[in-house]
């Protein structure tokens, strides 16, 4: 296991990572792009999904990881939190930020996953080996 600030040491070396939602009581991961600001993810959104979610302050999931398949190593990192859009003051302090969207029509709204729960691990090939 990975200590929290291993993990976020992780995620800020990150660009793109999978957001984790309930949408009318289902399970939905969507990829997108990040920063990471202090001990918040923060991500831009156009009108949907994401910002529904955040619009009623929903616990979302967020998961970033490096594997090297063929050599059998990497690690990942889970983080839990509130999402919610950021307005005013906070919302511009965070546009400074360098989060600009890959994909057209994204959207600028800027939303925070503000991390309450952090998780993560290592796989190394010694450790996969000695398992098997």
């Amino acid at each position: 296991m990975l200590s929290d600030a291993e993990c976020l040491a992780l995620l800020r070396g990150g660009a793109v990572g999978r957001i984790g939602l309930s949408v009318d009581a289902l399970p939905v991961v969507l990829p997108v792009n990040y920063v990471v600001d202090g001990d918040r993810i923060l991500l831009r959104s156009g009108f949907g999904t994401k910002l529904a979610a955040a619009l009623r302050n929903a616990v979302v999931c967020f998961e970033v990881d490096d594997i090297d398949e063929r050599h059998h190593i990497g690690w990942s990192v889970l983080a839990t939190g509130t999402a919610r859009e950021l307005v005013g003051g906070e919302a511009a302090r965070a546009a400074t930020l360098s989060l600009r969207p890959w994909a057209p029509d994204v959207g600028d709204h800027l939303i925070s996953i503000d991390v309450e729960l952090l998780s993560g691990r290592r796989i190394c090939a010694a450790r996969a080996a000695a398992t098997a």
